[in-house]
């Protein structure tokens, strides 16, 4: 485990290394763009008391250069010509636009940078969390429903509709009951298949999609990444139902039954219950097993959240949020702040890395010693 957290700071130094030169490099390059090159105008320019775009000041000036160096008339129109090309150009050039002051990393900007960041962090953690807990969730009640022979909504709804034993009118009604389950089933998945903007677009005039709670909900319920964990999940359970320990387990008669009606069955509140248990049934060291084998898949599942955060704040155009702020920058072509925000992503999904490198180790320990 420590050459594991060694491995994980090495990266993390080097790349923190890595992104100071460039920030660094870009912050010089930006000074030397945005910067004023004669010494002259540049000292002119510092002069407070003057107001350039004055003509009563511009002439003041100009006479007391004169009248100090009357030798040097011409270069003084000069200097005074570069003076309001100066001035021009902090009008008109992008570069200024944003304020040159303001350009650089601030103290300012990384406190304003940092309240933002927090709340990102907050979001992701709320976002995965559920997501973590929806993918072994669903994934468990998927392969319970496999092993007690639940067929989908429509193969119900051709067994009701050949079922002659029922009335007419009320097969009808349980037919036409199960084709609405079945549409609402397709229309969700629909949803957890659409790309967060898709889905927030759709929405934009009913609900207020600037708020946390909405980017929380397109978090977990968008781009399919919550069906592709449910799934990931569901194969762990199949894997392990087949190995040789379950079979074992069986021949000992340990409980086996998924049937709701058995006392000792498994019900569907044992299964949606935040810390999973089901006590004597074999499916207990099934759930564990395929619970260890997905933890390391939480890396992945990060990298897919962030990414997913970072497209939301983005494409919605969400203001006061972190990838907003760094799209602003982007745009404005502050790329030393945008390079901050982007280290500042990275240390969060490194920072997933070691925390799941560290439960896995747990976990691993804790069941070695079960065994």
């Amino acid at each position: 485990m420590k050459r594991k957290l060694l491995e994980h700071l090495f990266s993390v130094v080097v790349v923190g290394a890595v992104f100071g030169f460039v920030i660094v490099g870009v912050h010089q390059q930006q000074a030397e763009e945005a910067g004023v090159h004669d010494p002259a105008v540049a000292e002119a320019l510092g002069l407070r008391f003057l107001d350039f775009g004055d003509p009563l000041d511009r002439a003041l000036y100009k006479e007391s250069l004169d009248a100090f160096i009357p030798q040097q008339r011409e270069r003084h129109e000069a200097l005074l010509e570069a003076i309001l090309d100066a001035r021009r150009q902090q009008f008109t050039d992008e570069l200024y636009k944003t304020g040159a002051e303001q350009r650089g990393i601030t103290g300012e900007k990384l406190q304003r940078v940092l309240g933002m960041y927090v709340q990102f962090i907050l979001v992701y953690v709320v976002v995965m969390a559920i997501s973590v807990y929806a993918a072994e969730t669903f994934g468990t009640l998927r392969f319970v429903r496999s092993k007690q022979g639940t067929s989908s909504s429509l193969a119900q709804m051709m067994i009701v509709l050949t079922n002659d034993t029922i009335p007419a009118p009320q097969r009808y009604l349980r037919a036409l009951g199960l084709l609405i389950a079945a549409c609402a089933k397709g229309a969700g998945l629909m949803i957890l298949f659409s790309p967060a903007y898709v889905i927030a677009y759709s929405f934009k005039t009913r609900f207020d999609t600037d708020s946390v709670v909405f980017m929380i909900v397109l978090g977990i319920v968008s781009n399919g990444v919550l069906v592709h964990y449910v799934n990931k999940f569901y194969t762990f359970l199949v894997a392990e139902s087949r190995k040789g320990y379950v079979e074992t387990a069986l021949v000992k008669n340990l409980n086996h039954s998924y049937s709701t009606r058995d006392p000792d069955g498994i019900y569907r509140g044992d299964i949606f219950r935040i810390r999973k248990r089901f006590p004597k049934h074999v499916f207990q060291h099934i759930y564990l097993n395929a619970h260890h084998q997905y933890l390391p898949a939480l890396k992945e599942h990060a990298a897919f959240v962030v990414s997913g955060l970072v497209i939301i704040e983005m494409a919605l155009n969400i203001q006061g949020h972190l990838n907003y702020e760094m799209l602003k920058y982007i745009l404005y072509k502050q790329y030393d702040m945008v390079l901050v925000i982007v280290f500042a992503i990275y240390l969060l999904v490194k920072g997933t890395e070691v925390f799941v490198d560290v439960i896995v180790e747990r976990e691993a320990r804790r069941l070695e010693n079960r065994a």
